[in-house]
């Protein structure tokens, strides 16, 4: 009897506990997916009304989602090969240039299949049932869907009924692990998704060692893009190689800032030289040139017309992209005066003026503009550098800085797409008088090639932004020299002396090669250099009478070798010339400098080249370069300590760390 009070006893304490856990409601489907055929799997959704944007919190929410979908859209349609096929209410795939604006009732896309990887497509669910479309629409629930990559197989996630919450199939380890590695943190989700590498890098083909007796002249623009060193540190600090194509040794060598004397006439720059044993072939000389632009005054920096030209396309919706973008503008919106002007345009599936030319002493609604600003839709970057210029040139300011700075990924696919149809319309554009900055952001997608020929051919220069203390390099410490320029077109043109000189190479450079002729051409586009610039080039040079392999040229049969003057007898290694124009004229200045050879042991020499040189060193031992001689990463720690010199930023000990970095990973 005892016990079986005490069994019904627990029999009701048990019934009672159960009734306090509901069960989980059976939710009517929003979502459907499934195989229409052996190629196509769908995926349609039931979307937010628009009349929900009005409340200012579902605006917030309704751009979170908006850069989920975006992000999710962009793995689908790279998926193994796969991609998005035309479907109905495709504007929730292109959120408008504010990340919110355009809201989308029922809507659909199919993601084909053909050309994707036939292991992946054999792992995925054929089977999937197919679901009814829920009637009934959601009056307060936003956009929202979501695709992860589960093992091999695609799978499309439903709305959970919470405001703000979604249900999510997530990835646990092992494979966790796996996709944090190689992957991608979307922090708005706290979900790792792959990242599907699309870098793009223009293959560079080493300059070779060229015999003086048929190639007396090496002729070059000059460079003071710094992207490739901070992108290279963002591969090593992944604990990975930099691909080849991203190390461009002018751009790792110029990252640095070099103590050389300045100007002391009336040209823009000084012209500086010095000549030791190479460290890494005794048999050779490492021969440095040098240019030192003058600074200006921050009393006679001249007012400012500046766009910003933003990519805020879905692509841009990741952490280090659109937030960093943001966060770095800011800092240039901080040394703003009353009489610089500062404008914004936008662009995603279409663009837009987001903020018209603005005093710089209105900060707080400069700053607006920003957090107004999510990620979303496609990337029409042909139609937002066009509008840029358009308000740049309406706005001109005649003796005044004209400048467009461009901060992307370069992923641009709507309109104007190819490289060629872009440095076209950059050709073009600069002969407004607007010089053009590209700051790229990012990975996964970066297109390293797109933008460092934009810069080029936009008469400016190239940075990657890779942190926040990148960013601060770029647009403080080094603003005015990035804004401001002081000499346009600066080409180099060297004739070495074949009675001293064998044969020599150009370290670097190699997508900045002139023809001999281009250097008398002032319609020759090249360089800039801006205030307070430093230009360094270094050269492998082999005396003459040494021995080295070259490629044999047969003798000609209508004409004879070069006839040798009597100049060739001196002590001058080489004779260096330059043309730059005045940044208001079209035509060049000649500045010419005999180099005597004066050769010292590398220890003995300043440290611009010692430092100089182990960055060289450093870039031909991640190309794995076939003239790296005896290099080696002791060597190139020896040389960037003995001239690490007075390091005030910690660039130069930074250095050092990635080194053993590279060292570790190779």
């Amino acid at each position: 009897m005892k016990n079986s009070v005490i069994a019904i006893f627990l029999i009701t304490i048990l019934t009672v506990i159960s009734g306090c856990v509901t069960p989980e409601k059976k939710k009517d489907p929003l979502t459907y997916e499934g195989w229409l055929d052996k190629n196509t799997f769908q995926i349609i959704t039931v979307g937010v009304p628009s009349k929900r944007l009005t409340d200012p919190e579902a605006k917030k929410s309704s751009a979170r989602y908006a850069a989920i979908l975006n992000a999710q859209y962009r793995i689908i349609e790279k998926f193994k090969g796969a991609r998005i096929e035309g479907a109905s209410g495709m504007s929730n795939f292109s959120m408008g240039y504010g990340g919110y604006g355009s809201s989308v009732n029922n809507s659909s896309a199919r993601v084909s299949t053909k050309g994707a990887d036939k292991s992946i497509l054999a792992s995925m669910n054929k089977n999937s049932p197919k679901k009814e479309v829920s009637k009934k629409k959601p009056a307060q629930q936003p956009v929202n869907i979501n695709i992860a990559v589960k093992q091999g197989k695609v799978v499309a996630i439903k709305y959970d009924k919470d405001y703000n919450c979604e249900i999510m199939y997530r990835i646990t380890a092992p494979d966790l692990e796996t996709i944090i590695r190689s992957g991608n943190y979307n922090p708005y989700n706290n979900m790792y998704y792959p990242v599907y590498n699309t870098e793009t890098y223009e293959d560079i083909v080493e300059n070779e060692f060229l015999a003086v007796s048929h190639n007396p002249l090496s002729t070059f623009s000059i460079d003071v893009d710094t992207a490739s060193y901070s992108n290279v540190r963002r591969f090593l600090n992944r604990g990975e190689l930099p691909p080849n194509g991203a190390v461009r040794i002018e751009e790792m060598v110029n990252y640095f800032t070099y103590v050389y004397p300045g100007p002391v006439n009336n040209d823009p720059f000084s012209v500086n030289h010095e000549v030791t044993r190479c460290p890494w072939n005794h048999d050779h000389q490492l021969v440095l040139i040098a240019l030192q632009g003058k600074r200006i005054k921050s009393e006679n920096i001249p007012p400012r017309n500046i766009v910003l030209l933003l990519d805020v396309s879905g692509s841009m919706g990741e952490p280090n992209k659109l937030p960093l973008l943001k966060k770095t503008m800011a800092l240039l919106v901080k040394q703003l005066r009353k009489e610089d002007h500062i404008a914004i345009v936008v662009y995603a599936g279409a663009a837009g003026v987001v903020l018209p030319p603005t005093s710089g002493d209105r900060k707080k609604d400069i700053m607006d503009s920003f957090s107004r600003l999510n990620a979303g839709g496609s990337t029409a970057g042909g139609e937002g550098i066009e509008l840029a210029y358009k308000l740049a040139k309406k706005h001109f300011l005649k003796n005044g800085i004209n400048r467009i700075i461009l901060g992307t990924d370069g992923d641009f696919n709507v309109g104007t797409t190819s490289d060629d149809m872009l440095v076209k319309l950059i050709e073009e554009k600069r002969k407004t008088g607007v010089f053009l900055t590209v700051l790229g952001f990012g990975m996964g997608n970066l297109k390293d090639s797109t933008m460092e020929k934009l810069a080029n051919k936009g008469n400016g220069n190239y940075a990657y932004i890779d942190t926040f203390n990148e960013a601060y390099k770029v647009m403080v410490k080094e603003l005015e020299a990035n804004l401001i320029t002081i000499a346009r077109d600066v080409k180099i043109q060297v004739e070495f002396n074949p009675g001293k000189v064998k044969a020599y190479r150009l370290l670097g450079y190699e997508n900045r090669l002139l023809k001999d002729e281009d250097f008398a051409d002032d319609s020759r586009d090249a360089g800039e250099i801006g205030s307070g610039h430093t230009v360094t080039v270094l050269y492998e040079v082999v005396p003459a009478g040494k021995e080295i392999s070259l490629p044999k040229v047969d003798p000609l049969r209508y004409q004879t070798d070069r006839k040798v003057s009597g100049k060739s007898d001196s002590n001058e290694l080489l004779y260096l010339k330059l043309r730059y124009k005045q940044p208001n004229e079209d035509k060049s200045i000649l500045i010419t400098v005999p180099v005597k050879d004066n050769v010292k042991e590398i220890y003995a020499c300043s440290d611009n080249l010692k430092f100089s040189s182990a960055v060289a060193g450093f870039a031909m031992l991640l190309r794995d370069s076939k003239f790296k001689g005896n290099l080696s990463y002791s060597m190139v720690k020896d040389l960037a300590q003995s001239g690490k010199g007075d390091d005030v930023y910690g660039y130069r000990a930074e250095f050092l760390k990635l080194v053993r970095l590279a060292e570790s990973v190779k």
